[in-house]
């Protein structure tokens, strides 16, 4: 998208240089990086990244709203309600695709961790392998520090997850422990002993939330706890806003930025062909459907747990040896003292979905980071 840049990238590309890049990756995680990373960053104007931004700040002002949050209490799940809910999210994620004229569509809006520890080490490692003339973006470990940390000594907070070692995020996590200093801990593995948390002997006072209740549900997870439960234990990231903050919330917001969506419930439209199916809550892809048809529309069980948003044309802006690719760039934010976008996620595809899953049999897709020029 910045034509100067994209054309000496291709012009001085090698495999050698690919593979530099991905054993310096697996190098600085401490483990092998199981999910494809793209041949190429993103190189992304600085206009285009302000507006972006500026979208993402907008339809999370639209969420914050008392009617909003007052829609979204029949979101959270009974059995998983957590207690002592913070007044906004910690960690928020908006995710846009590009059109042909480089306007930004909403694929997405989540209010969960992503990869705050892996991102800026995956664009350090873009720079260093491809020896790239590129600023990176301003540093926000210190941010990102006081919003896992808070007032807590590393000892006591943990990074909790599900089976973390098998999980395809383990280098984020792993990073995050390096960074932070903090331990990553199976929320099997937690000990409860009266209204307070343990590991392995040590109290546990504040939690980085990386467990998914839907996965935790699939599974059959039991943690020791209960999260209604009124815990001695702080959450960095409350539980609560993930559902509070999803897919859900889309057919709420109106915005030049935001697709027609509605619930499943509502009834489906003739012109399937051009809708996405999507679950409110799932994640890498789980349960979406492009173009789905009736019959996949009559298999569903509860409509209202479904919705359909209309599919926008995303356009193949970056310029690759293997032709045109699109990128989805997911804009990340800390709300600490202020709203603020800290980092980007991008990921390049030319199938029907842009998941690092989805891509996997293609060259010059997969997982990326944007330098904003």
């Amino acid at each position: 998208m910045v034509p100067e840049l994209r054309k000496r990238f291709n012009a001085t590309f090698t495999p050698d240089k690919y593979r530099r890049f991905l054993s310096l990756l697996d190098a600085g995680c401490g483990t092998p990086v199981k999910f494809r990373n793209c041949e190429t960053p993103c190189f992304l104007p600085g206009a285009l990244f302000q507006k972006m931004e500026r979208y993402g700040v907008e339809l999370i002002c639209q969420l914050m709203t008392p009617d909003y949050l007052a829609r979204s209490e029949q979101t959270i799940p009974a059995a998983y309600r957590v207690p002592n809910e913070d007044a906004r999210p910690l960690f928020i994620q908006v995710d846009f695709g590009l059109t042909a004229g480089l306007e930004p569509k909403l694929v997405e809006i989540q209010a969960f961790p992503s990869l705050y520890a892996y991102q800026p080490f995956l664009q350090q490692t873009y720079r260093e392998a491809y020896e790239l003339d590129v600023t990176p973006g301003p540093s926000f470990e210190a941010l990102f520090r006081r919003a896992v940390l808070g007032r807590h000594a590393p000892e006591n907070v943990v990074l909790l997850e599900i089976d973390p070692k098998n999980q395809k995020t383990l280098p984020d996590f792993l990073l995050t422990e390096k960074m932070l200093g903090v331990k990553t801990v199976c929320i099997t593995q937690v000990e409860k002993r009266g209204n307070r948390l343990f590991h392995c002997g040590v109290p546990i006072k504040r939690i980085y939330n990386r467990v998914i209740v839907d996965e935790m549900v699939r599974k059959g997870v039991k943690p020791a706890f209960d999260f209604r439960d009124h815990l001695e234990v702080e959450w960095a990231g409350n539980p609560n806003w993930y559902f509070r903050i999803s897919k859900f919330s889309i057919p709420f917001l109106k915005h030049v930025s935001v697709p027609r969506t509605h619930f499943l419930s509502e009834g489906a439209p003739d012109d399937l062909e051009n809708w996405v199916l999507k679950p409110l809550y799932s994640f890498a892809g789980l349960g979406v459907v492009v173009g789905p048809t009736p019959a996949d529309i009559a298999q569903i069980g509860d409509p209202s747990q479904y919705i359909l948003q209309e599919r926008v044309d995303f356009a193949p802006l970056i310029e690759t040896p293997k032709g045109g690719t699109k990128a989805e760039i997911r804009i990340m934010y800390l709300w600490v003292d202020e709203l603020r976008a800290v980092a980007t996620i991008v990921r390049m595809g030319r199938g029907k979905m842009m998941g690092v899953d989805h891509n996997r049999d293609l060259e010059w897709v997969g997982a990326s980071a944007a330098f904003v020029v």
